[in-house]
């Protein structure tokens, strides 16, 4: 029965540890008209970089797969804690496996919430980044882009 919870909780933070972060944009962001590819690639890779930073780099991927490996955990723990008030020693085993499942569960969700999270924040500090150097975001059209520079501010 204890070989059986090992695999559970074993198996249940290697799949809560799967939760990562996309290491990239989720948003379709074009070069405007006129506007070198060459160039269009190197705004890119400055806004991935300035995306990256802002959302505090790569610790906050690892932020995600932490809450989902802690959940996972302590649903194991509360699980066999349940187990053996309501079951006696006999089910220590059977409480650990189903808090296992239940936390693993729980982990899941909260990882991919802080997933999203994370996502959506490093799209919008990208989008910004991209709108600043002149590159057109979803949903705005060619002719809303101004090739012209903006005057000069008044002194």
């Amino acid at each position: 029965m204890r070989t059986r919870t090992y695999a559970v909780v074993i198996g249940a933070v290697l799949l809560a540890a799967c939760a990562t972060i996309p290491n990239g944009p989720s948003v379709a962001v074009m070069p405007p008209p006129g506007k070198p590819f060459d160039l269009f690639v190197a705004d890119d890779q400055l806004c991935r970089n300035y995306a990256t930073q802002s959302i505090g780099g790569t610790s906050a991927s690892q932020a995600a797969a932490a809450s989902a490996v802690t959940s996972a955990v302590i649903g194991t723990a509360l699980g066999a804690a349940v187990g053996a008030a309501a079951g006696g020693h006999n089910s220590v085993g059977t409480g650990a496996a189903v808090g296992a499942v239940a936390g693993t569960a729980v982990g899941i969700g909260e990882g991919d919430y802080a997933g999203r999270s994370v996502q959506r924040r490093y799209d919008i500090a990208y989008e910004q980044c991209m709108y600043a150097r002149g590159n057109l975001l979803p949903g705005q059209s060619a002719a809303s882009y101004r090739s012209a520079p903006l005057p000069p501010p008044p002194q």
